[in-house]
């Protein structure tokens, strides 16, 4: 469940977009809107003095940071899966003097400068919706899987109905969106799903590693 705290700034963050949306309705039209590729830029050119060039270069570092945001991420993922034993154990090595997973942060890197290299924007951009639907997807499922699970203690089991919808859902929106998408889209998210798929099978068949995590071996 979560707490108080996060639901708190659930609410807030909530009323930030909802009052954003709602001041940019009154200064620019909503048809107009809808169709701009920078609704917000043309809410600053027709209602505010600040310069349309300062405007976007603070959206530009805004998207910088949340694009360095999301690498620290994808390399933390990597180095916490090889600690459980689901990536090979390369990924979690941790440099001496930074204790930053540094195999995972070269891997994360190089990934994303193949990807930037051989994709459009909005090719990318589809292929992350459709990959976090998957992940969506296999979410509900392992719900469904863990339910099965006996444990020892009370805890909260959330109604079946619930990871079904989800399931479902997630289906339904990857279907729909999966028909309107070129060859293109779908090769980039082969290869990144046989990527994956072929790092598990590494570690898994040939390196051997599975089982249960024993946390004196972890590197901190």
């Amino acid at each position: 469940m979560p707490s108080a705290p996060s639901r708190s700034r659930s609410s807030r963050e909530s009323g930030i977009y909802f009052l954003v949306t709602f001041t940019a309705s009154l200064v620019v039209e909503t048809d107009q809107l809808a169709g701009s590729d920078a609704p917000l830029l043309d809410v600053v050119r027709e209602g505010s003095s600040i310069p349309p060039r300062v405007f976007a270069a603070i959206a530009l570092l805004a998207v910088a940071n949340g694009a360095l945001i999301n690498m620290i991420m994808a390399s933390r993922l990597l180095y916490g899966m090889a600690n459980e034993r689901i990536l090979p154990a390369p990924f979690a090595r941790v440099h001496e003097g930074r204790r930053t997973p540094w195999v995972a942060i070269i891997f994360t890197t190089l990934l994303a400068m193949i990807l930037i290299a051989i994709g459009k924007l909005d090719e990318l951009a589809v292929v992350t919706v459709l990959l976090l639907l998957l992940v969506f997807a296999a979410v509900n499922v392992a719900v469904l899987v863990l339910r099965r699970d006996p444990v020892e203690h009370r805890h909260f089991r959330a109604p079946r109905i619930f990871p079904v919808l989800g399931l479902a859902i997630s289906l339904v929106l990857l279907v729909k969106r999966a028909t309107d998408e070129d060859g293109t889209v779908f090769m980039i998210l082969g290869v990144l799903l046989a990527v994956g798929v072929g790092l598990w099978f590494l570690n898994r068949y040939v390196f051997g590693r599975s089982g249960e995590l024993d946390p004196s071996e972890l590197d901190l």
